[in-house]
């Protein structure tokens, strides 16, 4: 069923985000779906600043994250982006200097602090798609996935000694211990349809027999329905709306993702590549 859907299945995606601007800033966006393997995509994205529209600059990031840079004065900021996938992406290319990048600790998945503990918890004699189902299943039943039970700058360590948070700590203990035990990760934003209650997801990406297979520790959504919106060492690459300098807040935001026809079943013992 997986097969088939990956082939025929059309997926819509939206997001609306509410800012309200106090001071003068620059802003970034990650909500535009990555073209990364050359999806075809049909999208539309509106940037208005108290009613004004506002063209903003796309940055392309090496990983194929779309970042849409814009200075904004203060007022009210309202973004809306809506994309339909109607062929899905080639899977990731494995670029020269990924093993190097996805090995390294990073700000919230800090795998140096995880060297002991890992070669402790899991056999490290097993082949590396071996080592990545336990991961991901020590994961899963290790943490609760509970909504406010972590901060916005917890990292992995912060997670497996509370026991809970939500997508994004999952996304970061799994990719800490990957990279502990030698096998390259890194987190990946997406739209997902079928999550529930409906907002942007964080997964995580593993580097097994040269490909990039996903994982998804929280198993709130088919891993084969995901949209690829930014890949990165972590989630302070991925954020879908970020600041530099000024003030701004986020009043509100939406997010919306679905298939045509049924959402696949997702088997957890079989490798998927996110395309």
């Amino acid at each position: 069923m997986s097969g088939d859907f990956r082939q025929t299945a059309q997926r819509d995606v939206t997001a609306v985000l509410d800012v309200v601007v106090n001071k003068s800033a620059e802003i970034e966006l990650q909500i535009a779906v990555s073209r990364l393997g050359g999806a075809q995509v049909t999208e539309t994205l509106s940037v208005r600043l108290n009613g004004n529209p506002i063209i903003p600059e796309e940055i392309v990031t090496a990983s194929g994250s779309r970042i849409h840079w814009l200075q904004a004065e203060p007022g009210d900021l309202y973004i809306q982006y809506s994309a339909s996938i109607n062929t899905p992406a080639e899977p990731a290319q494995v670029a020269a200097f990924d093993r190097s990048l996805y090995l390294r600790p990073s700000r919230y998945a800090e795998a140096d602090k995880f060297f002991g503990f890992a070669a402790g918890q899991f056999d490290t004699s097993m082949p590396p798609a071996d080592q990545l189902v336990a991961v991901t299943d020590f994961v899963r039943q290790r943490l609760a996935y509970i909504f406010g039970a972590s901060d916005p700058i917890d990292g992995a360590v912060d997670t497996l000694l509370s026991g809970a948070g939500v997508c994004r700590d999952f996304a970061h203990l799994v990719v800490a211990l990957l990279r502990a035990l030698g096998i390259p990760a890194r987190l990946v934003s997406v739209y997902a349809p079928g999550l529930y209650p409906m907002d942007f997801h964080a997964v995580a990406e593993a580097l097994i027999d040269g490909r990039w297979v996903i994982v998804d520790a929280t198993g709130l959504a088919p891993r084969q329905s995901l949209v690829r919106i930014a890949s990165g060492r972590d989630a302070a690459d991925t954020a879908f709306l970020d600041s530099h300098f000024g003030d701004i807040v986020l009043r509100s935001y939406e997010v919306g993702a679905v298939v045509s026809g049924y959402l696949p079943i997702d088997d957890p013992t079989l490798q998927v590549q996110l395309r």
